[in-house]
């Protein structure tokens, strides 16, 4: 009996340990400023479908402070700088928002989610032919990228 009782307890050590260092198994994985920042990012993109701007722009600024962090300790990621020319953007600030998506392209020129979004900067300070010369580089990705940028410049759907 008492060998069942500490082989039953060394497995369920063992199993436990095990679902702990999974990543999606507990809140013992750590997660970057990048992922937190991603998370958000969902989250304000949820809250600008409902309507909630005010909502989506506070979250858009935790967003973008993470992403600086994750910048700065990691520089010259295009994902990273692909995400900080979104948040910029969103929080309106396109200028500062347009250098970043360039930061990017110049790591990752064919980068689908720069060249999307960059499209759409494009698009609202209207600079109709530079987003036209983005969805040119997405052009034959087969990627919902393109898609999206192109109803963008159609003027179907504004996201900007």
């Amino acid at each position: 009996m008492k060998k069942i009782i500490l082989t039953l307890s060394f497995l369920l050590f063992v199993n436990s340990n095990v679902y702990a260092a999974g990543s999606d198994g507990g809140s013992s994985a750590k997660k970057t400023d990048y992922d937190k920042a991603v998370l958000l990012i969902n989250s304000a993109k949820k809250y600008e479908k409902k309507g909630k701007l005010e909502k989506a722009k506070k979250v858009y600024s935790k967003a973008q402070k993470l992403l600086i962090k994750s910048n700065e300790k990691k520089p010259r990621k295009a994902d990273t700088l692909n995400y900080l020319g979104f948040t910029t953007r969103k929080l309106g600030d396109f200028e500062n928002g347009e250098k970043y998506y360039l930061q990017g392209l110049a790591v990752d020129p064919k980068h689908k989610g720069i060249n999307e979004y960059l499209g759409e900067l494009y698009v609202a300070t209207n600079r109709h032919n530079l987003a036209v010369e983005r969805l040119g580089v997405l052009e034959g990705c087969n990627c919902e990228e393109y898609d999206q940028l192109k109803a963008v410049i159609a003027g179907e759907k504004s996201k900007y």
